[in-house]
């Protein structure tokens, strides 16, 4: 049965998409209702209407192509792939990179140098702050300038990825894309189970 209860969708523009699960450890091989977290997340991204692409193809090639190109993270692996083809779509329109990204839940404190260390000091408003889970969406001039020459994905961890292509190509061109509950990231087992229960089928 297939993880995900959504139909396939046909997107009107030319997408591919890679799955990130190196630099992730072995928890994107772990099972969610029966399938490892990397098959969920491939599964979803081929649902999304994208042309899913193996990791060996050169990031070079991807720049020749020039098309939109979906970084899809195999540690958020029950992003509805309705919600991808909707961010896929958006990032071709509009020419930004469209960012998916979840409230923050936890409290956040500020930090203060001290002598011996650190102190912390009052919360921080978390309605101003937000957490990046998937996926990362570069429209095809962003491809075709971030890959050329030979150069490859400057990092394959999302917030610093964001972070370099905020600095590159300036904040007016990163949208971020409110993203529903089940494409929540997964960092730990406890985690894990969390989703599995808020995606359990029925």
């Amino acid at each position: 049965m297939n993880p995900h209860p959504y139909d396939a969708f046909d997107i009107s523009v030319p997408a591919r998409a890679v799955v990130l699960d190196e630099d992730r450890g072995s928890l994107p091989y772990r099972l969610i209702h029966g399938e490892s977290l990397v098959a969920a997340a491939a599964w979803a991204a081929g649902e999304s209407g994208v042309d899913l692409l193996d990791q060996t193809v050169p990031w070079s090639h991807l720049a020749e192509e020039g098309d939109t190109l979906l970084l899809h993270d195999a540690l958020c692996p029950m992003t509805p792939p309705e919600f991808l083809a909707r961010c896929a779509e958006r990032a071709a329109v509009e020419d930004v990179v469209v960012v998916g990204v979840r409230p923050v839940t936890d409290t956040v404190k500020q930090a203060h140098p001290a002598p011996g260390g650190e102190v912390l000091g009052a919360s921080v408003d978390r309605d101003a702050l937000v957490s990046v889970c998937s996926p990362v969406v570069l429209p095809p001039a962003v491809v075709r300038d971030l890959f050329a020459e030979g150069a490859s994905l400057p990092s394959t961890d999302f917030v610093e990825l964001v972070a370099i292509l905020r600095a590159r190509y300036g904040e007016a061109r990163i949208e971020l894309a409110p993203a529903p509950a089940q494409a929540r990231r997964v960092a730990s087992e406890e985690d894990l189970a969390v989703l599995a229960a808020l995606t359990a089928p029925g």
